[in-house]
C-alpha cells in the first residue's frame, strides 16, 4: 500500500514541540506514512515565503499538514496558514502550539482542521492523524490500521491535562484487585473508565457486569445483586443467581451507588470485606472472587454526610478514587471526540460525511455540555442524521438554549460584572459618597459617576439613613 504523505512545517523552531511531534509521528508502523519536515525561518510576517511554501505543498502533495509554532510566533503562523488556504487543493492543517486555548480557537475559526497543545502524547496525536487520513485517503486502509494499532476499541479519548491526569493512573491501578470509586457528572464516561480498568486487569478474560443501582426497584435490589431462592418473596417462582455470581472471576461495576438502599449497602460491605454473601431467602453462605468498581455522579462527601452512602462503605470503596473532569473543563478534547463519534456514526449508517467546518467546531467548543461526552455524542449523531453534504456546518448542529456567546461578548459581560461588584463595594464602604469612593478607587470622579450611571446603580441605596 502506498504510504500517505504527512508534512511537518516548523516556523522559527525555538521549542521542543517539533522534535516531540516528529518522534511521535515516526512511531507509526513502517511504511504507513511518509514524513517530511520543513523548517521556515522568518523574523517578520511580511517575509514569510507564502508562495514558496505553497509550491512546496504542491510538490509534496501531503494528506495532512502539521503546522508547528511556538506562542511567540503564532502571528506569523496565522499569516502562513492563511496563505496556505488560498488555493486548492487544501489538505487538512493541524496547528501545534504552546499558545493559550483562546488563541488556538482563532485558528479553528480560520479553518484549521484541529489544534494540539502540550503535553504532546501519542494518544493525543495519533487518533487525530488516523481520523484525518480516513478523510483524505479514503478507499485505503491506512487510517483504520493506525486506529487499530494505537486506539483500539472503546478507549478513553482525550489529550487535555485534566483528562490525562486521570488516564495515566489506569495502567497502574488496573492489575490489582483494589476497590475503586469513580466520581464524575452524568455522561463523563465512568463506565468506559471502569471497562478500561477491567480490560487492562488480570480479570480481562472474565465477565464485566455493569449494574445501574438507580434503575432497579428498591425491593428487588438485594435479589438482583445477591440472587434469591424460590419462594423467598411473593413472585419468586424460581431461584435466581445474582449479579455477583455472574461476575465471578471478573469485575462488578456498580453505577449510581448513592441509589443503593442502606440495607443492601450493609450486605455489600460484608461482601467486600469477607468475599461472602447469602442469596435472599437462603441460609447458605456463598463465596465469590469479584473485583468491585463503584461510581456516582453526586458529591460523595455530601452524600455521606446526608446518610445516602454509609461512611464505612465509602471508606471501603474509596481505596482508589478517580474523579473524571466534565467536558467543559477539557474543551481541547471536543474536536477529537466529535471527530471520533462522527467516524463511528458515518460508518454505522453508511453516510459520506467526513468532518466539521470551522464554524461548527467553534460552536461545539463554546457550548458548556451539561450532559458531557454523552451529550456530545448525541448531538453529533443527530447532526449526521440530517446533513446532506460532506461537512457538518454550524447550522446543522442543534444545541439547547441560546447560541454560544463570542469571546468578546463573554469578556464584556465579565468586565461589567467586575465593575458592578467593585463600584458597589466602594459605595458601601463610603456610605454612598461618590467623591470619597472615586478617590479610594484612584479614579476621576466624573468617570466614576459615568460608570455608576452606565451600570444603573442606585447610589441612594448605599447612603446611611439618618
Amino acid at each position: 500500500m502506498k504510504p500517505a504523505n504527512v508534512l511537518l512545517l516548523d516556523i522559527n523552531p525555538s521549542s521542543e514541540l517539533s522534535g516531540k511531534l516528529r518522534g511521535i509521528l515516526e512511531s507509526t508502523p513502517n511504511g504507513e506514512i511518509q514524513l517530511q519536515q520543513e523548517i521556515i525561518n522568518s523574523s517578520d510576517t511580511r517575509d514569510l515565503p507564502g508562495g514558496d511554501v505553497r509550491d512546496l505543498v504542491s510538490r509534496a502533495k501531503p494528506a495532512v499538514i502539521f503546522l508547528v509554532s511556538a506562542w511567540n510566533v503564532l502571528r506569523r503562523a496565522k499569516a502562513l496558514f492563511q496563505s496556505l488556504r488560498r488555493e486548492p487543493p487544501e489538505p487538512p492543517i493541524v496547528v501545534v502550539s504552546d499558545a493559550d486555548a483562546p488563541e488556538m480557537f482563532d485558528m479553528i475559526r480560520l479553518g484549521a482542521a484541529d489544534f494540539i497543545t502540550p503535553p504532546l502524547t501519542p494518544m493525543g496525536i495519533l487518533p487525530r492523524l488516523w481520523r484525518l487520513l480516513e478523510q483524505t485517503v479514503r478507499g485505503e486502509t491506512l487510517g483504520y490500521r493506525l486506529k487499530e494499532k494505537f486506539v483500539g476499541t472503546n478507549m478513553l479519548i482525550g489529550e487535555s491535562p485534566a483528562f490525562l491526569e486521570v488516564v495515566k493512573k489506569i495502567p497502574t491501578i488496573a492489575p490489582g484487585d483494589t476497590t475503586i470509586l469513580i466520581s464524575g457528572e452524568t455522561g463523563t464516561g465512568k463506565e468506559v473508565c471502569a471497562r478500561s480498568i477491567h480490560r487492562l486487569s488480570q480479570r480481562a478474560e472474565r465477565s464485566f457486569v455493569a449494574v445501574n443501582c438507580g434503575s432497579i426497584p428498591i425491593d428487588l435490589v438485594e435479589s438482583e445483586l445477591f440472587g434469591h431462592e424460590r419462594g423467598a418473596f411473593t413472585g419468586a417462582v424460581a431461584s435466581k443467581i445474582g449479579m455477583i455470581h455472574e461476575a465471578e472471576g471478573g469485575t462488578l461495576f456498580l453505577d449510581e451507588l448513592d441509589s443503593l438502599p442502606l440495607l443492601a449497602q450493609v450486605k455489600l460491605l460484608r461482601f467486600l470485606q469477607e468475599k461472602e454473601y447469602r442469596a435472599v431467602g437462603s441460609t447458605k453462605t456463598r463465596y465469590a472472587d469479584v473485583r468491585v468498581i463503584a461510581a456516582t455522579n453526586v458529591n460523595i462527601d455530601k452524600a455521606v454526610r446526608e446518610g445516602k452512602i454509609r461512611q464505612d462503605l465509602y471508606y471501603r470503596l474509596n481505596m482508589i478514587p478517580i474523579a473524571l473532569p466534565p467536558l467543559r473543563e477539557r474543551r481541547e478534547d471536543i474536536p477529537l471526540l466529535a471527530a471520533t463519534f462522527l467516524a463511528q456514526f458515518a460508518k454505522k449508517y453508511g453516510k459520506h460525511v467526513y468532518g466539521f467546518s470551522s464554524d461548527a467546531l467553534h460552536k461545539l467548543c463554546l457550548y458548556d455540555w451539561p450532559g458531557n461526552v454523552r451529550e456530545l455524542e448525541s448531538v453529533v449523531g443527530r447532526a449526521l442524521t440530517f446533513v446532506e453534504q460532506p461537512l457538518i456546518h454550524s447550522q446543522d448542529i442543534s444545541l439547547p438554549g441560546p447560541a454560544p456567546k463570542s469571546f468578546q461578548e463573554m469578556k464584556e459581560e465579565m468586565v461589567q460584572q467586575f465593575e458592578r461588584t467593585y463600584i458597589q463595594s466602594m459605595l458601601i464602604a463610603f456610605d454612598g459618597n461618590i467623591t470619597k469612593a472615586a478617590e479610594a478607587a484612584q479614579k476621576d470622579r466624573r468617570s466614576f459617576f459615568e460608570l455608576i450611571r452606565k451600570l444603573g446603580i442606585d447610589v441612594e441605596r448605599f447612603r446611611t439613613k439618618k
